[in-house]
């Protein structure tokens, strides 16, 4: 018959550290002062509040259908090529949280609201704390992705505005 001891074990450590917890002179364990990072939740989760930006958005944008031109070209473009891509085309790609593929991620397949205005957990579970996302934005944050060089590359004007709201 095979015992499992991690509880055991898990209950020893425990008092361990409770012991040496106490001991030290500590009553509470330390507030956690660290603030938890906002992840990526999709331009759906934004259309709740936001209805007029986000019909707007889209209807009229096309970053709102942007990751059709990566499903286009996939075929013809080599893995490294299509993670160059998907930086602009999809929601927070590389970041936690962010795009991942077409089937795991399907609600960050498009370049969304957070990809230019952050990530929107926080803002959303506070119900609309404004200091918790990008409201205004500048030229500098359309150049992330409008760069000189992708406008040359790609023949396209920098848009501050992009048809979204």
């Amino acid at each position: 018959m095979r015992v499992v001891r991690f509880p055991a074990l898990f209950a020893g450590l425990a008092l361990v550290v409770s012991f040496v917890w106490v001991s030290a002179g500590f009553t509470q364990p330390p507030e956690n002062t660290a603030t938890p990072e906002a992840s990526y939740v999709g331009s759906e989760a934004c259309a709740s509040c936001h209805d007029a930006q986000f019909h707007t958005y889209s209807k009229y944008s096309k970053k709102a259908h942007s990751s059709k031109s990566i499903q286009i070209m996939a075929s013809d473009l080599t893995e490294e090529e299509l993670r160059g891509c998907y930086g602009c085309h999809t929601t927070g790609y590389g970041k936690p949280g962010g795009f991942v593929s077409f089937t795991a991620t399907p609600g960050l397949a498009n370049a969304g609201c957070e990809v230019c205005h952050g990530p929107g957990s926080a803002h959303a579970e506070s119900g609309g704390d404004a200091s918790l996302i990008k409201g205004k934005l500048t030229m500098a944050d359309c150049e992330t992705c409008h760069s000189a060089e992708r406008v040359a590359a790609f023949n396209f004007k920098p848009m501050l505005y992009a048809g979204a709201h």
